[in-house]
Parts: C-alpha cells; structure tokens; sequence
C-alpha cells in the first residue's frame, strides 16, 4: 500500500496526522519561551528532543523563567512526567514492540499517541495511530523548537506575542478532559487552591510539588476508604 492509500484508507494514520501537525506547531511557543527563560538554543533543543513532554518542558523553564533551581524546575517536571511512564506500561502491553521499536515507542509515548492509539478498536489500526502520532508530533515539535528558539531573540518579550500564556493554554489541555466527575473538580480545586497559597510562601517551583503532594495524599485516602468499603453480599436462595 502507498503512503497516500494508507492515509486515504487508515482512520487512525488521518488522525494521527492531524494532531501531530497541531501539537507540533506550538513547539514553537516552548522554543521562544525557553530561550527568554535564559536558556540557549541548544540547550532548549536537548530539552524537545531527549525530555520530549511538552507539559513537562513547560513546567521547566517556567520554573527557570521565575527564579527556580535546577532542582526545582527537574522536580516539577518530572511529576508531570510521570504519567508517560504508565502510558508506556500500557502501550508496551497493547503493541509489544520489539527491539529497536521499544525504544522509539517509549521515546514517542505521549497523551496524544496514547490516545490515539486506544480510540482504535483495530489492532492494526492502533498500532498506525500510535506511530503516525507519536513520530509526527516528535518530528514537528522538535523542528518548531529550533525555529521558536532560533526567532526567540529577534521576537524580543514573549508577552507582546502572547507566548507566555502557552505553557497555562498546554496544562489546560491535558488537565480539561480529565475533569468528567465531582472528585476529580474538586482534587484540582483543592490543588490549586494550595498552590496559590504556596506562592508567597516559597522559592518557585515548590508549589507544584506541594500541590502534587497534596492530590497524591487525597487519592491515597480515597483509595484506602474504597478498599474499606465492604462489598454487597449476593442473597442467597
């Protein structure tokens, strides 16, 4: 099959497509903002290419940008990398790559190959969208990360263009389809309440990780009282 039959006959290669082309645009956003945090060209490069989680970027030079540590910005973008990590356990289980491909699959396993791959019912066709997706959006977010790296300098302050608002636009986006039910809006509210109470407080950086603390704690306890909850006895006849 040529490639333009496989995009003509492969709804999952068209949807794959279609958001990798969307998220990659807005690596550029990632490279302009890296750049103004004080970061250099190649430095923010490494960062797409070997972190490639772009809410996990954000939250990097976003501490950086704010007067962060080292370890703080590798804190707060480590726990919000911690959830490819799961995404992987699955896709692994889902695809079984073997050799080099389980490499590059854990390297492209990402919320939008994830889902792309799980809104297949098709084994075939899971496995086109997750690599269509995955591979796309890496290829498309790294080049706009050199060109928004490159453009950083002559694009001056980032707010006169609205870049600063990307990396909040980006948590939005991953945060928004989660929020189905009463517990998971209240946990953000909770979160995010702490948060701003957090900021006063301490250096930059740390809020997200007491928040983070805060929501693992809460989940910790709902996990205890379900399995507390004793289970309904079938009656007998």
């Amino acid at each position: 099959m040529t490639v333009a039959g496989l995009v003509r006959d492969s709804p999952a290669v068209r949807a794959g497509l279609s958001i990798a082309v969307a998220t990659g645009a807005y690596g550029v956003s990632f490279g302009a903002l890296g750049t103004a945090s004080g970061l250099g060209v190649l430095e923010v490069c490494a960062l797409s290419l070997l972190t490639f989680s772009g809410g996990s970027q954000f939250a990097f030079i976003g501490v950086l940008g704010g007067g962060g540590s080292a370890a703080s910005a590798a804190g707060a973008s480590t726990l919000l990398g911690l959830r490819n990590g799961v995404y992987a356990m699955q896709m692994n289980a889902l695809l079984r790559p073997r050799g080099w491909r389980r490499l590059a699959a854990a390297q492209v396993t990402i919320d939008e190959s994830t889902a792309t791959a799980l809104a297949q019912e098709d084994p075939r066709e899971r496995a086109r969208g997750f690599w269509t997706a995955g591979v796309g959006i890496f290829l498309l977010w790294n080049l706009m990360t050199l060109v928004g790296a490159l453009a950083g300098d002559a694009l001056g302050d980032p707010r006169r263009w609205g870049l600063d608002g990307a990396a909040v636009a980006a948590f939005c986006g991953l945060l928004w389809p989660r929020l189905r039910g009463r517990e998971p809006w209240s946990i953000a509210a909770v979160c995010a309440v702490v948060t701003v109470a957090c900021i006063p407080l301490v250096p930059p950086g740390i809020p997200i990780l007491v928040a983070a603390a805060v929501a693992a704690a809460i989940g910790g306890w709902q996990l205890r009282r379900e399995q507390a909850r004793p289970t309904e006895q079938v009656p007998r006849r």
